[in-house]
């Protein structure tokens, strides 16, 4: 898939907007993100930072009131619904916090249905590729079972599965283990973190403190604004506001290995944060 500047998802001064009752709020605020391909991110924050308007932006089941949205080099917010859709079935897998499986179809029939839309396997193929992902994500024997029939965790590996269906190079998943037990929230982390290995990119928003320490990189939303964490780590005695601060001013940059960073006798003035 292609990349845009070094990055497969790009989101650039991104500016959301709501209007109620109460008049107007900016739910995000000139948000800027970068995510290489095959990274695992971790999306935090309180409720009502943000967290599921950025994800919904990047998906493009929303549309920003300002700013860009690049995926793949994409530019998802200037699409149109139909391509949209199309887009969406081939190039994002997304895992909802509640399953969102279809409760007349059987696990496998749900793990099919995107391959239907997408026309991306031939009609043959397609049972055994929805089987084939069941088995990956431990819930084959169940695969002709309903949603009902099955457990909370069954259903969200299901989800997965159905995620996984089209091969998409991005997964996104909003609170995939918000309704599981413990136990079930690590398999279905440790099942994340074999996905990145094996290529694909996860952006993950969690509430949970122990699974957002074990993903590679962390971005915290505040107020509609993210903060780095690798700049809260650095400097952990800065307000959130003065954090949000000192994300403005970064300038974030991949270097292939061995590159040189900085040279003995350059003059000075930048602030280096190697991660």
């Amino acid at each position: 898939m292609a990349v845009q500047n070094g990055y497969l998802i790009d989101v650039r001064r991104v500016v959301k907007r709501f209007t109620t009752a109460a008049g107007t709020f900016d739910a995000l605020k000139g948000v800027n993100l970068r995510v290489n391909p095959s990274e695992f991110v971790g999306v935090v924050g309180k409720s009502g930072s943000g967290k599921s308007t950025l994800i919904n932006m990047i998906t493009g089941i929303d549309r920003p009131t300002a700013g860009e949205v690049l995926v793949g080099g994409t530019p998802v917010h200037t699409l149109s619904e139909g391509q949209l859709a199309l887009w969406r079935g081939t190039t994002m897998g997304i895992i909802f916090q509640f399953f969102q499986l279809l409760p007349t179809l059987t696990l496998i029939e749900n793990v099919m249905l995107p391959m239907d839309f997408a026309h991306r396997y031939a009609p043959r193929e397609r049972a055994t590729r929805a089987l084939h992902l069941l088995d990956l994500v431990g819930v084959a024997p169940q695969a002709h079972k309903l949603p009902s029939a099955v457990s909370g965790g069954e259903q969200q590996r299901a989800a997965i599965a159905r995620a996984l269906a089209n091969d998409p190079p991005i997964l996104v998943a909003d609170e995939p283990t918000g309704n599981l037990d413990s136990k079930t929230a690590q398999a279905i982390f440790a099942l994340f973190e074999e996905l990145v290995r094996s290529g694909k990119t996860i952006l993950m928003v969690t509430h949970d403190p122990d699974l957002a320490r074990r993903v590679e990189r962390t971005i915290k939303l505040s107020d509609g604004e993210i903060i780095e964490e690798s700049i809260a780590q650095v400097f952990p005695t800065l307000s959130e506001e003065q954090l949000i601060q000192a994300t403005r001013g970064v300038t974030p940059r991949v270097f292939p290995a061995g590159s040189i960073l900085i040279r003995e006798g350059e003059p000075g003035g930048n602030l280096y944060l190697i991660t």
